[in-house]
């Protein structure tokens, strides 16, 4: 049994590239015509204004049109298309923020996110919260062992001669309850626990 190729429907603009034969021919001949044959005045101008509805000059648009037999329905676009720059700007809860500075006599650390800059991140995060941080290290990688992300907990206390058991990790997902488990650090807390506002 041989493979049929299946044919679009009536009304359907095809391309060159569906159907052999006949088909193939009578689009060839007529794309050739409505290339070299003279276009209406009033047609040009329909599509002069939908070439500006798109953002195009009308050379583009028609070479489009002409390529693809079809109006065009839509842009996909890339970052580099659109020139983008990416940015992120730190932004924290006011709620968070507030107790965060509240903090007295203790030291405040932090992990920046895996593959960012551990000082940068510091930085960033001290000018958003206006509250000094005491040291900051790059995040263990989600896939880290638990001696690598023991190490790594580790590696940022080590510094401050802060003792493993005398630090509580706050935290937001598995990963977190795990690197403070391996570092056998003196707790953790979610931080949907540490952060909610006290009832008086």
């Amino acid at each position: 049994m041989t493979a049929r190729t299946i044919l679009p429907g009536i009304g359907h603009n095809s391309s060159i590239a569906v159907g052999t034969g006949f088909r193939k021919y009578a689009w060839k001949r007529a794309r050739k015509e409505l290339i070299s044959a003279r276009v209406p005045l009033e047609i040009v101008r329909i599509r002069v204004r939908r070439a500006q509805e798109l953002g195009l000059a009308y050379p583009q648009y028609a070479s489009i049109l002409l390529g693809s037999g079809r109006d065009i329905t839509g842009f996909l676009f890339t970052v580099g298309g659109l020139q983008l720059r990416l940015r992120r700007q730190l932004e924290i809860p006011d709620h968070v923020r507030a107790k965060f500075g509240a903090l007295q006599r203790v030291d405040r650390l932090v992990l920046s996110p895996h593959g960012e800059a551990a000082d940068a991140f510091r930085e960033e995060l001290e000018a958003v919260t206006a509250t000094t941080i005491s040291a900051a290290a790059p995040e263990p990688d989600s896939t880290a062992s638990w001696g690598a992300a023991r190490d790594a907990v580790l590696a940022l206390l080590k510094p401050l001669k802060l003792p493993r058991d005398a630090v509580v990790m706050v935290g937001a997902d598995g990963h977190d309850d795990d690197w403070a488990g391996a570092a056998h650090l003196a707790g953790f807390i979610a931080s949907q626990d540490f952060f909610r506002p006290q009832t008086p």
